[in-house]
């Protein structure tokens, strides 16, 4: 005879463990999600100092750095905030977005504030947020708060903002206007990556009206430093390159771009910008490109000798080990982390693996070909600030000198830039970068086997 109170209670059981998940999951999403609400500008304003709310810039980077996009009087970014742009929405993998989101240091204790002069950017950013169980409050105001010189110095705008463009800045300088921070008559776009023209691989689709930059025309082997002084002036002078001209770079690849500018500034080219994304960004916009290989016109006088800024390359091995010892200057490896412990030179053509003596990792990415840990979700440049607070935990401290290096002095390029973008004083360009320490022999080399795991860059979106 069957026990019917046992298999009622075995079935209560059950039925409780069952049920008891069943609510715990549907309610996590219900406790977790949270009514957004409203902030007005006069509290937006009050309680910009209050350490109980934190705000949250969903606009570009440009806007962030200092572009007065929508016709705002006042440009740059909230003293202190932490931008989550909008176009990073369905760019991050699901499973990883709610990690993602608090890695950007938005923090669940805190009243959230989300600024941008697009309401429909706002809103975006706050539904995602509220998701989560942030406790968003929106501000539709912003362009009003910005329009205000009573509140400009609540705003940040970095140093040289104007280095970091848009695609819709460059598409403004090819339709005749004057887009803010240019003030020439005479610029160049160039498409920046390895090989002759005809034959480069990234140039055979490209911006309409754009020339190709061969990165061999600034560098050869076999260290793969910059060219003499003699030969970067002729090539630069063939390419219609003077130190007067605006020149507008942009690249598929992650660093190209980035490497060229640094050759540029060194060089002495007086205003060089670099779009921020790649070619596949363009062309998401709608913005016209080509596969005509385009010719510029060659000039005669590049305007001043080269290198006006010699400063700022450190070309060798043996010079930079001496300033290491001598000024206390701290050496920062670009690299992936494979590369930092020694498994792998990341060339086929380096033939020692390993890294100087007492250098720290930098972060890059998982090759010599990736920098996903200073890129954002979509395909453009991370925030500084992001990168800045991954060095303080490795020990490198704002007020620190340092060298970055890579293999060549390729990826090293991106964060020499967000150093001159940012104004962060003391950075020194290693250009000879691994290869050259390791091909001089001489140099004292890390062992750095058992360091462990890569440190989070904070920054796992696919």
């Amino acid at each position: 005879m069957l026990n019917f109170k046992k298999i009622s209670i075995v079935l209560l059981a059950t039925g409780v463990v069952l049920t008891g998940c069943s609510t715990k999951e549907s309610n996590s999403t219900t406790q977790q999600k949270k009514e957004i609400k409203t902030i007005s500008l006069e509290d937006f304003t009050k309680n910009l100092n209050n350490s109980e709310y934190q705000f949250v810039d969903t606009r570009s980077d440009e806007a962030y750095n200092g572009f007065k996009e929508d016709n705002i009087k006042n440009g740059g970014h909230i003293k202190n905030s932490i931008q989550y742009s909008a176009s990073f929405i369905g760019k991050v993998n699901k499973n990883k977005e709610e990690k993602f989101i608090s890695d950007k240091g938005i923090d669940k204790n805190k009243k959230v504030v989300v600024y941008d002069t697009n309401k429909d950017n706002v809103e975006k950013v706050s539904d995602k947020l509220s998701s989560f169980g942030y406790d968003v409050y929106k501000f539709e105001d912003y362009k009003q708060f910005a329009d205000n010189d009573s509140n400009k110095d609540s705003l940040i705008s970095y140093p040289e903002y104007q280095n970091l463009v848009s695609a819709s800045w460059v598409k403004d300088l090819q339709d005749g206007k004057k887009p803010e921070t240019y003030t020439n008559n005479n610029y160049a776009i160039y498409e920046v990556s390895w090989g002759e023209g005809d034959k480069a691989v990234n140039y055979k689709e490209h911006i309409k009206g754009a020339y190709h930059f061969n990165t061999d025309w600034i560098e050869d082997g076999p260290v793969w430093n910059l060219r003499s002084a003699d030969e970067i002036k002729a090539n630069l002078l063939k390419q219609g390159i003077t130190s007067d001209k605006t020149i507008i770079l942009y690249s598929d690849d992650a660093s190209a771009a980035f490497r060229v500018n640094w050759a540029l500034k060194w060089a002495g080219v007086k205003d060089v910008r670099v779009m921020n994304g790649n070619l596949k960004l363009w062309k998401e916009k709608g913005y016209e490109t080509e596969q005509t290989v385009n010719t510029p016109k060659e000039e005669t006088n590049f305007g001043v000798d080269i290198p006006a800024h010699p400063e700022y390359n450190i070309s060798r091995a043996k010079e930079m080990s001496e300033k290491v010892k001598n000024e206390g200057i701290k050496l920062v490896s670009i690299r992936s982390w494979d590369e930092y412990l020694g498994k792998t030179s990341g060339y086929d053509y380096i033939e020692k693996a390993g890294e100087p003596e007492g250098a720290i990792f930098g972060f890059s990415g998982e090759n010599k070909a990736d920098m996903s840990d200073y890129y954002d979700p979509d395909e453009t440049l991370r925030n500084p600030q992001e990168i800045y607070n991954l060095w303080k935990g490795q020990g490198i401290s704002e007020t620190d000198k340092i060298a970055l290096y890579c293999g060549t002095g390729w990826r090293n390029s991106i964060p020499w830039f967000m150093t001159q973008l940012t104004g962060r004083a003391n950075t020194y360009f290693y250009d000879g970068g691994w290869n050259d320490w390791q091909l001089d022999g001489s140099l004292p080399v890390a062992d750095n086997k058992d360091k462990g795991q890569k440190p989070d860059s904070k920054n796992d979106y696919k």
